[in-house]
């Protein structure tokens, strides 16, 4: 599994790896702060399915967009960064409407895309040193 998510591309395994530690993390705070549970990590991992989605896309993307000359590579990658900013705000939007998780829970999960992008350095060294001492 993990060697077909490298051919996507070679950091979206720690990428996604981030995503997900930042999401228990978070569960795990947010079980100390929050009274409503159960809206809280609704919301928390709808996000975080969110960030995940947009990890995927964003890899997909870059690849599409190096394949294309500077200009066809601008526009198209400002498409797809458009497509994905739209995602985050249409599901934050249901959530607001629907009230089926908390929609700041649901911003914390994608946020964990964020974390886990400055991180990724830190889980690249890390894994690098484990597979040299193996």
């Amino acid at each position: 599994m993990i060697t077909r998510i490298k051919k996507i591309n070679t950091a979206l395994p720690g990428l996604l790896f981030g995503i997900i530690l930042f999401g228990a993390l978070s569960q795990t705070v947010g079980f100390f702060l929050v009274e409503d549970k159960a809206d809280f990590s609704k919301g928390l991992w709808i996000g975080v399915v969110t960030a995940v989605f947009m990890a995927f896309h964003m890899a997909i993307s870059l690849n599409s967009a190096v394949e294309r000359d500077v200009k066809g590579a601008q526009a198209a990658a400002t498409r797809q960064n458009i497509i994905r900013y739209l995602v985050v705000v249409m599901i934050l939007g249901i959530l607001m409407m629907t009230k089926i998780g908390n929609p700041l829970a649901a911003f914390v999960g994608v946020m964990g895309l964020k974390v886990s992008a400055y991180a990724q350095p830190m889980f690249s060294k890390l894994t690098s040193r484990t597979k040299k001492t193996e």
